[in-house]
């Protein structure tokens, strides 16, 4: 029997599985305009199978991106996917527009595809995608179609509930997401009409105009707006402030007890004389330092980090929760934590005066303060103090006080590191870190920056040290052995040299120089200018715009080394309470110590990678979403207060002005001014109509605070 005739002479069988799906597709190939339903489908083909067998074909079609759901039960061909001729697919980040269409951002395209509303199969803000160009016109972004969700940016999301006789529906709060959420009357939990709730979807629909389903996971009974708010910038970014019954259950059943028979397996530090410095609000020690000296007259220092990942054990609940995170979620007014209270404060907090399981890295200095030896295991230790930064700044200031001398020495060999990284080619940019004063409500009493002090300095030199030391190990014995080791680096790509180039033209506008000719120079120009920024209004101004030329860090197994750092090799392993790529560094270093040679799939961890780098971009974006929120927060509470405040930006409508006491940044419009101002080509300075007035970017004006809409996270201010 030929081929053609096995198509056609099927009439009144029931096919099975494989041959319902051939001749379905070959229906709709035929008929690449219509759209059928199951019964059509059957009546089209003649044949004897059920209609919900017809339907889970299809949907078996939709799932291999061959059919589309067109809505009402219809199914359309995906003629991007299902045709003759390949079309090549691009993979990307979808940026939703208020109007409903997106943007998808792609490494492998130099623009954004521009993507319209019906086009864009149920996608939203944040979802990996997979798309096919379809449109490209001369001038203008390309246009296409996203054919499939490869990762969903969030899964949970905080709307108000409609509560009908026999369903629901929650209308999302987000501005960007154009379709209502229906819920079955069973998933509503306890929620009443009108609720703010928390709803998980469970099936997403890719058919224009239908819903996707969910169900409630919470009523949201926040005890201020404040609190409120804080809950809905979590979920938004995709986190949730609770972990779910059975990972909380498998956590409570961790055992405290540290073994004699653990002990054993590990080097025995625990009379070393050793402490931790960290916020006086922190409540999990991930890292301490210990000091001892050796009988060469050496000095020894150790850096311990909480050993996570003996607690924490692959393919567990915790685990798959903790990756799902992949790091704790740093808001004003609480955290997030990636790790259940039990592990994160308890188990794996190095508390004074307690023995604790760790994994060290310990350096031995000669007499000058150079290197001579450096040792990576596991150990077992003990902190005998707990200082904040605020203390350990005291003594070293005073120069006496608990463990004075030992924090004496450590303060300088620290600055013995710091010095040759910066002679290395580090950049000394260091961003105004914002903090607040808050109420026992939560409410900001005063916003302060945060002064880095030797204290702060002295700890993050030693983690740099460590995290260098733990990736030029690997890189090391991977050389040695010949084949590479896949390891999960930290890296930083140098300056992207179109922005530089833009950046540099910018600056000159400013009179000031920066040579782009090498790496190096970029380096010290940067340097120079964070440093003379502190003396000039107007520079700082350039600060920021100069990060924003640095290539964003990342965690990538491909080694390009650390621009900004100036290192060859980084990785993390300071922080595994809060940070999932250290958990990873942890598991691998411990598989090649003492002679043992490990390799994991370097694709399978190359994926963690991504996904870890994602989180930690969704992290910080929910961290300054936080920021803004109760810098709005604070200033209204201030309307009608003069300020001084620097120029910091410019558009047609007006100014954008900080506030020099708070760093709060307010918008002037000019039609709120006694003149008409025009901008001046390059958007450096605003000119009155006749001439005789100018505003300047770094220029110091008295403001008034007019208005703060603490929804739109928006402060009006005018001239005094």
């Amino acid at each position: 029997m030929s081929k053609k005739s096995k198509k056609t002479n099927i009439k009144g069988e029931a096919l099975r599985p494989k041959e319902l799906k051939k001749h379905i597709l070959f229906l709709f190939k035929k008929n690449p305009r219509k759209r059928f339903n199951p019964r059509q489908i059957i009546k089209k083909l003649k044949i004897n199978n059920t209609a919900p067998s017809v339907h889970s074909a299809l949907e078996q079609l939709c799932k291999e991106n061959l059919l589309i759901e067109a809505g009402e039960f219809k199914y359309r061909i995906n003629k991007y996917t299902s045709g003759d001729v390949k079309v090549e697919t691009y993979e990307g980040i979808v940026d939703m527009t208020l109007s409903g269409a997106a943007f998808v951002t792609c490494e492998d395209l130099s623009k954004d595809v521009y993507v319209s509303m019906k086009n864009l199969n149920s996608a939203l803000n944040g979802d990996k995608v997979r798309l096919v160009v379809t449109k490209v016109a001369l001038g203008k972004k390309p246009e296409g179609v996203i054919t499939e969700i490869i990762e969903r940016a969030s899964e949970s999301f905080i709307g108000t509930i409609q509560v009908s006789k026999n369903y629901a529906f929650v209308i999302p709060d987000i501005s960007n997401m154009h379709m209502d959420i229906f819920i079955p009357i069973k998933e509503i939990k306890e929620a009443k009409n009108g609720d703010k709730v928390v709803v998980k979807i469970t099936e997403w629909n890719s058919a224009e105009n239908k819903s996707p389903v969910g169900k409630v996971t919470a009523v949201l009974s926040g005890r201020n707006k404040s609190d409120l708010a804080m809950k809905t910038i979590l979920i938004n970014n995709g986190f949730d402030w609770v972990f779910p019954d059975n990972v909380n259950k498998e956590a409570e059943a961790l055992s405290t007890e540290i073994t004699e028979e653990e002990i054993q397996k590990r080097r025995d530090l625990r009379e070393v004389t050793t402490f931790t410095i960290d916020p006086l609000t922190a409540k999990d020690f991930d890292d301490a330092l210990s000091i001892q000296y050796l009988e060469n007259g050496h000095c020894e220092i150790g850096v311990h980090i909480a050993d996570v990942s003996h607690y924490l054990k692959e393919d567990t609940l915790l685990d798959k929760e903790a990756i799902t995170r992949s790091t704790s979620v740093y808001l004003v007014d609480r955290v997030a934590p990636m790790l259940p209270e039990k592990l994160s404060n308890e188990l794996c907090s190095l508390r004074p005066n307690e023995d604790k399981l760790t994994f060290s890295a310990i350096f031995e200095f000669d007499k000058n303060d150079k290197i001579v030896n450096r040792w990576l295991g596991r150990t077992v230790t003990h902190s005998d103090r707990r200082f904040t930064y605020e203390e350990a700044q005291e003594i070293l200031e005073a120069g006496e006080g608990d463990f004075a001398p030992e924090l004496k020495a450590m303060n300088r060999i620290a600055k013995v590191l710091r010095k040759a990284k910066f002679k290395n080619g580090a950049i000394a940019f260091e961003a105004e870190e914002v903090k607040f004063k808050l109420d026992e409500e939560g409410t900001p009493l005063y916003v302060y920056t945060k002064e880095r002090k030797d204290a702060h300095m002295l700890i993050e030199d030693f983690m740099l040290l460590a995290n260098r030391e733990v990736a030029t190990f690997i890189i090391e014995k991977g050389k040695n052995e010949g084949k590479e080791i896949p390891f999960p680096y930290r890296i930083h790509d140098s300056p992207d040299p179109g922005k530089l180039a833009d950046f540099a033209l910018y600056a000159k506008q400013f009179g000031y120089h920066i040579n782009t000719d090498t790496p190096r120079s970029i380096a010290n120009s940067l340097n120079k200018l964070a440093k003379d920024a502190r003396e000039k209004n107007e520079l700082r101004m350039l600060e920021p715009m100069a990060i924003r030329t640095m290539s964003k860090a990342e965690y990538s197994t491909n080694n390009i080394g650390h621009y900004g750092l100036a290192f060859n090799n980084y990785t993390h392993f300071t922080s595994p309470i809060r940070r999932y790529s250290d958990v990873l560094v942890h598991r691998l270093l411990d598989k090649n110590l003492n002679d043992n040679t490990f390799r994991t799939s370097k694709d399978t961890l190359e994926a963690q990678c991504k996904h870890i780098s994602k989180q930690e971009r969704k992290a910080m974006a929910a961290e300054r979403e936080s920021i803004k929120y109760k810098q709005v927060e604070f200033i209204s509470n201030q309307i009608g207060n003069t300020f001084k405040g620097m120029v910091s930006g410019m558009i047609d409508k007006g100014l954008f002005v900080e506030l020099v006491e708070n760093k709060c940044e307010g918008f002037i419009p000019f039609n709120s001014l006694e003149d008409n101002y025009r901008i001046s080509e390059g958007r450096m300075k605003a000119v009155s109509t006749f001439g005789n007035k100018t505003i300047k970017i770094g220029d110091i004006l008295n403001v008034i605070v007019v208005k703060a809409d603490i929804e739109k996270r928006q402060i009006e201010l005018d001239v005094v």
